[in-house]
């Protein structure tokens, strides 16, 4: 438990449910004042806002010391995506706090500050794809995205990573051993226990928002999907179908 002298005027309360993992955590601009994760098949509506309850009783902070919410945009679960959304979004609206959106592909290169290796985030997107990007850190180690976020094939990734990669997230457990014969001594797989999408890394990373005042609307924001549901899939197939038909018939 942490001596309400100590905590913070200003802390960002974030939270992480792209991924099977759902996680939630309070940061302050130095640390973590505490995370709570757990990896469940169950729907993360049904723990997250009792999870908030729960990590804000432990930490011993109140809604007024809260500075922000950032909420982990995505890409990932779609379900996961629009709860964590949806939810930051009611808290924000009831609270009146700003609300900061952080791709989680960020949230995972975040864990390594500094790192003078390119870090690739590795999500997996069901259908024998991954989400995926490329980042570097800054002088101040904080990443920065250097190719767009992409759902490819795993075997993909030799076409963009030609030198020794820090490769983390979700994916490697799948195909982790696939890229490592693939890639060689390129790919450094990070270590299992920090390899899902982190509330506390997203907090983290939002910090280097909130400094600079980038907030999203809540009325208007919206997760980074990178790939379309299979709804919008099955209606562009029937929607080609249909022309198609109508053009032949013409």
């Amino acid at each position: 438990m942490i001596p309400s002298s100590s905590v913070p005027a200003s802390v960002i309360l974030a939270i992480e449910t792209a991924t099977t993992c759902g996680s939630l955590a309070l940061v302050a601009q130095d640390r973590c004042l505490g995370e709570y994760s757990l990896n469940s098949s169950a729907t993360h509506s049904r723990s997250l806002l009792s999870g908030v309850h729960w990590l804000l009783s432990q930490c011993q902070i109140s809604w007024p010391q809260i500075g922000a919410i950032a909420v982990g945009l995505g890409p990932g679960s779609f379900t996961g995506l629009r709860i964590a959304l949806s939810t930051a979004k009611g808290l924000c609206m009831a609270s009146d706090k700003p609300l900061i959106g952080v791709p989680t592909l960020t949230g995972l290169a975040s864990q390594f500050p500094f790192s003078p290796l390119p870090i690739c985030p590795v999500i997996d997107a069901r259908k024998k794809e991954i989400y995926t990007a490329l980042y570097r850190c800054n002088s101040q180690g904080v990443p920065e995205q250097i190719t767009k976020a992409m759902v490819i094939p795993p075997e993909r990734l030799q076409e963009f990573i030609t030198t020794p990669t820090l490769l983390v997230g979700d994916g490697l457990p799948l195909y982790g051993k696939m890229l490592k014969d693939l890639l060689g001594d390129s790919a450094l797989l990070a270590p299992p226990e920090v390899c899902f999408a982190r509330g506390a890394a997203i907090g983290s990373a939002a910090w280097h928002l909130f400094r600079k005042g980038s907030f999203l609307d809540p009325a208007t924001a919206v997760p980074l999907y990178v790939r379309s549901s299979d709804a919008e899939l099955q209606f562009g197939e029937k929607k080609g179908a249909k022309r198609d038909k109508t053009e032949n018939t013409a």
